[in-house]
């Protein structure tokens, strides 16, 4: 069972909106390794050492890595997978979308609008993962309320408010997805919301 792997990025490819794939050169040997898209982002092959916390899931017809960057995160992924339903697929959409700490906002102020930003989550089953997390994730709200992954507690937050602004002026969760993904992650709430209205803009 893989729980840690530190090494050269020698390969990435993009999985869809919400996942990547690294290929990770640890002593010689490649480890491909699924990962959300923000640590994809900031993990440029060729470009130094990556040290990734690993969940190995097993199933009958494969073994499949999955990759973050920090201890917190990877429980974070893993009390998802405890939900009905959610799968691995599904539990690092929501992992892409929002970090460790505002999953556990979202889940202890029971905001299932703000799930189902997440591709692949409708508001019936997001009001049923608020329910069934919320037990789980009571337990570890301090932790929670630190950590956020690869970009940090300053980026995730400012792109979760565009996020929630876009909602509020009316703009639908597609349309909010698409343009988060264009965004670049080093910008104040105010740019990022700026730049997100003027390219909305010809859409309207």
């Amino acid at each position: 069972m893989i729980g840690y792997l530190r090494g050269l990025v020698i390969e990435r490819r993009s999985l869809g909106e919400t996942s990547a794939e690294l290929v990770v050169d640890t002593g010689g040997v490649g480890y491909r390794v699924l990962v959300p898209t923000d640590l994809a982002i900031a993990a440029t092959p060729g470009d130094g050492e990556i040290a990734l916390h690993v969940h190995t899931h097993v199933r009958e017809s494969a073994i499949t890595l999955y990759g973050f960057a920090d201890p917190l995160a990877r429980q974070c992924f893993e009390l998802l997978l405890g939900a009905h339903g959610v799968g691995p697929s599904l539990a690092l959409s929501l992992c892409s979308v929002y970090g460790p700490a505002r999953l556990g906002e979202i889940v202890a102020g029971g905001d299932a609008d703000a799930l189902t930003l997440v591709p692949g989550v409708g508001k019936k089953t997001a009001a049923r993962l608020i329910l069934e997390l919320k037990p789980s994730f009571d337990q570890l709200e301090a932790p929670l309320s630190i950590g956020t992954g690869a970009l940090g507690a300053k980026s995730h937050s400012a792109m979760t408010e565009v996020s929630e602004a876009l909602s509020q002026l009316g703009y639908a969760s597609e349309e909010v997805r698409s343009v988060l993904r264009s965004l670049p992650t080093d910008e104040s709430t105010e740019e990022l919301l700026r730049l997100a209205l003027r390219e909305l803009a010809p859409r309207r």
